[in-house]
């Protein structure tokens, strides 16, 4: 199975992945236009900066994440 999809300025709430398998990575491109984003990832207590070119690979059935509000820009992310 492949797919992809594409996220425009949404705030992402905390959820897991329900589809696939726990053993695949999700690859997660953050794009746009002056945003400041912050990827969480709370089962390990982590934020990660998720700005303009940020890549993150994610096994999204495995753990929680979020993209929390940006203060300003544009944000684009494939998925």
């Amino acid at each position: 199975f492949f797919g992809l999809e594409i996220i425009a300025n949404q705030v992402t709430f905390s959820h897991r992945d329900g589809g696939g398998s726990p053993s695949l990575f999700y690859l997660l491109v953050s794009l746009g236009r002056n945003h400041h984003a912050t990827f969480a990832l709370p089962d390990v207590q982590a934020g990660l900066d998720y700005s303009l070119g940020a890549m993150v690979y994610i096994s999204g059935r495995v753990l929680e994440h979020s993209v929390c509000p940006w203060l300003n820009g544009e944000r684009l992310i494939i998925a």
